[in-house]
């Protein structure tokens, strides 16, 4: 079986690169597609589409951008992995995991156990949750290698 899976959320740490190299170390066939992570790239997006004075309508424009890439690939994945970190609060990370919600697509949630009561809802509908990226991979090893 060959899955593609999205990774979402928190993008100051490499617990992506944890997850496709523990992907590979089990010769998963997976397709790993994301948001952009460069956060001054995310943050320009919109910017193609004119300057702005306002703070708001950068933000706006960069938002909508940067949808176009992030829906589809939801829309496309077989699996969202999303992640919550500990420095920001991914408000991001929370709203595609209500999108994969409403599609119907499986999503495991990956975060820190203090994390819990403020993601209960989000943690409600998913269908795994993971304190560990090895956890995530073992996850995805059995749902890909179980026959």
């Amino acid at each position: 079986m060959q899955l593609t899976v999205y990774l979402s959320g928190e993008i100051h740490t490499d617990w992506r690169d944890q997850i496709k190299d523990g992907c590979e170390k089990h010769g998963l066939e997976i397709d790993f597609t994301s948001a952009v992570t460069v956060h001054e790239a995310s943050d320009a997006a919109g910017d193609m589409l004119g300057a702005e004075d306002n703070p708001f309508w950068r933000d706006h424009k960069s938002a909508k951008v940067n949808a176009i890439r992030i829906k589809t690939l939801i829309e496309q994945c077989d699996v969202a992995v999303v992640r919550f970190g500990e420095k920001y609060k991914q408000w991001n990370a929370a709203f595609d995991a209500g999108y994969c919600a409403a599609l119907g697509t499986p999503y495991i949630t990956l975060h820190e156990p203090d994390i819990i009561h403020p993601l209960k809802e989000v943690d409600a509908a998913a269908m795994a949750w993971a304190t560990t990226p090895e956890q995530v991979v073992e996850m995805l090893a059995y749902v890909v290698k179980q026959k």
